[in-house]
C-alpha cells in the first residue's frame, strides 16, 4: 500500500487533467495502482518511515550556535556535538551550516497570487470566555483570500482536528468556493513533521483537502513573512475588533465578528491594494464546493452509564434509558450535540460550554419514571413491599442509588426464606441507618447478627418455577377489622 501523501498527489494530478499513464509515470507507480486509488482513495494506507539523520537530535543546538556566533566553523561545531554523543562525519555538518546560512541571507519579495489561487490560514488566541463558574479558552481561525484580501474569521473553544476542518468548511461556504492552494504554518493538525524542505502532512488533513481538490503549502519554520497576509490580519483583529467589546458566549462572539466582517473589514479600502476586498474578490475564480458536503463534526464513540448519560467535554448529556450499557456515537459542532445508536438519531441537545452540567431532556426522565413504575409492579416487587414500610423505603433508596432492582429484590427474598421476615426487616432498617444499599450489605448484617431459620419445603416440584412461588406477608390489621365487624353484628 502507498501512503496518504501519494494518494493526495494522485488526486491532485487527476484534478489537473493528467491521464492515468502520466500520473503513473510522474509518481513511479503502475497504472493499476493509480486507477485503484482514484476509485477507492480511502483504502487504509501504511505510513512510510521517514529517513532519520544522525544530525537530527543536534540541529536545534547548531541553530543556537549560528545565532550566537554567525561565523562559527564546521570543525568547532563538530567538536561541541561530539562531546554530546554525535557519531557522524563533518561533511553532514558542513552541508547543514551552508543551508542555515543560506536561509539567513535570503530576502523575501512580496508575493501576489492570482484570484482564487491561494488562501492563508492561521489560529489566534484571544484569552477566554467565562461560563458560570468555569471558563473556556477562546481561539480564532482566520482565513484570507490572498488576491482580494477578503477576510473570514470564526471563533472556537478548541483547535482540534475536527474543529479545524469544520471551520474551514464554514470559510469555504462564506467565500462560495475553494482555492487551489492552502497556506498553513506548522500546526500539528496540518504538519506532522518536517526535515529541511521535506514535509510530512497530517493524514487526516490530507484526506480533508482531497475532497476539495486543494494543495497544502506549509511555511518554513520561523518564517512568518511567508504567510504575512494572515499574520497582519490577526493583528488587525486584535486592535480593531477585540477592544471594548463584551461577549455573552461563543455564539455572540461569532455573530459580532460576522457583522464586523460584512460592514467594516471587507468594505474598507485596503491599504496595499487600494481597493475594497469585496469589490476585488472574484468568486468565479474559486473551485466549486462538492455536493453534498462531508460531515466534519466532532465524532466520538461513548458508553451510556447507569444514569442514562454520556460524558462529553466536561458535561453529561442524557439518552433514552433503554440504551444504558450500550455504545453510542456522538457528533457535535459548536451549537448542537447529536447522539446516534445504530445510525439512528436518538437524542439532540444544545451544546453547553459551562463545565460540570447535566443536560437532560424531559422525555428521558419521564421514560425512567415509567420504567421504574413498571419494575415496581412486578410480582416479586409486590411481595417484597408487603414486608412493610422498611421494605418500601429500602426499595426507594435502591432506585436512587441506581442499583439493579430485580436482582437485588430476588436476593433479599432469598434472605427472607433463610432468616425470616422479622430478621430481614431488622437488617433493612440497620442498612438504611448506615446508608448501605445492596443485598450484600443486608446479607452481611444478617450473617453477623442472626441465626438462620431453617424452612423445609413441604414438597419439591419438578417445575422449579413453582418452587419459587412466594405469597405476600398477610396484613393482620385487616383480619382484626374483619373480626370486629362480625362482633358488631
Amino acid at each position: 500500500m502507498i501512503d496518504k501523501r501519494t494518494v493526495f498527489e494522485i488526486h491532485r494530478l487527476k484534478n489537473m487533467q493528467f491521464s492515468i499513464r502520466q500520473i503513473a509515470k510522474q509518481l513511479g507507480l503502475d497504472r493499476e495502482t493509480v486507477n485503484k486509488y482514484i476509485e477507492q482513495p480511502d483504502i487504509t494506507c501504511q505510513k512510510r518511515l521517514g529517513r532519520v539523520s544522525k544530525l537530527d537530535p543536534y540541529k536545534e543546538l547548531i541553530r543556537q550556535m549560528i545565532n550566537d556566533y554567525p561565523k562559527i566553523k564546521a570543525p568547532v561545531v563538530l567538536q561541541h556535538i561530539q562531546a554530546k554523543g554525535f557519531a557522524g562525519e563533518i561533511t553532514i555538518i558542513r552541508y547543514y551550516l551552508r543551508d542555515l546560512r543560506q536561509e539567513k541571507k535570503q530576502a523575501f519579495i512580496r508575493f501576489e497570487s492570482r484570484p482564487g489561487e491561494q488562501f492563508q490560514i492561521d489560529w489566534g488566541h484571544f484569552g477566554s470566555l467565562v461560563y458560570g463558574k468555569s471558563s473556556r479558552k477562546l481561539y480564532a481561525l482566520v482565513v484570507i483570500e490572498c488576491y482580494s484580501r477578503m477576510l473570514f474569521v470564526v471563533f472556537t473553544h478548541s483547535q482540534k482536528q475536527a474543529t479545524l476542518h469544520r471551520c474551514l468548511v464554514a470559510a469555504f461556504l462564506y467565500f462560495g468556493g475553494t482555492p487551489r492552494e492552502l497556506v498553513v504554518d506548522n500546526m500539528v493538525t496540518a504538519v506532522i513533521e518536517r526535515v529541511g524542505s521535506m514535509i510530512r502532512f497530517n493524514d487526516a488533513f490530507l484526506d480533508f483537502l482531497r475532497h476539495f481538490g486543494i494543495t497544502p503549502k506549509a511555511c518554513n519554520v520561523r518564517a512568518p513573512h511567508e504567510k504575512g497576509k494572515v499574520e497582519n490580519s490577526i493583528r488587525y483583529i486584535r486592535h480593531n475588533f477585540w477592544p471594548l467589546r463584551k461577549f455573552a458566549d461563543l455564539d455572540d462572539v461569532n455573530h459580532q465578528v460576522l457583522a464586523w466582517l460584512g460592514t467594516t473589514v471587507n468594505q474598507r479600502v485596503h491599504q496595499t491594494t487600494g481597493e475594497k476586498p469585496v469589490d476585488r474578490f472574484v468568486k468565479d475564480a474559486l473551485n466549486r464546493l462538492p455536493d453534498p458536503l462531508p460531515d466534519y463534526r466532532e465524532t466520538e464513540s461513548l458508553t451510556v452509564y447507569k444514569d442514562f448519560g454520556i460524558r462529553f467535554d466536561a458535561n453529561v448529556y442524557t439518552v433514552p434509558p433503554r440504551l444504558v450499557g450500550k455504545s453510542v456515537i456522538l457528533k457535535a459542532d459548536s451549537r448542537t450535540v447529536s447522539i446516534y445508536y445504530k445510525e439512528k438519531e436518538v437524542a439532540t441537545h444544545t451544546r453547553k460550554w459551562e463545565k460540570g452540567l447535566r443536560v437532560d431532556l424531559p422525555t428521558h426522565a419521564e421514560q425512567v419514571r415509567k420504567l421504574r413504575k413498571r419494575i415496581l409492579m412486578d410480582r416479586q416487587m409486590m411481595v417484597f413491599m408487603s414486608l412493610g414500610q422498611e421494605a418500601v423505603d429500602y426499595l426507594e433508596k435502591l432506585t436512587d442509588a441506581s442499583q439493579p432492582l430485580k436482582k437485588t429484590v430476588t436476593h433479599l427474598l432469598q434472605l427472607q426464606d433463610k432468616y425470616g421476615a422479622s430478621s430481614l426487616i431488622y437488617a433493612l432498617r440497620k442498612a438504611m441507618t448506615h446508608k448501605l444499599y445492596g443485598f450484600e450489605y443486608v446479607e452481611n448484617i444478617l450473617y453477623q447478627e442472626m441465626t438462620p431459620t431453617v424452612c423445609h419445603r413441604p414438597v419439591a416440584l419438578k417445575n422449579e418455577d413453582l418452587n419459587q412461588i412466594r405469597l405476600p406477608q398477610p396484613n393482620l390489621a385487616e383480619y382484626d377489622a374483619l373480626a370486629l365487624a362480625r362482633r358488631k353484628k
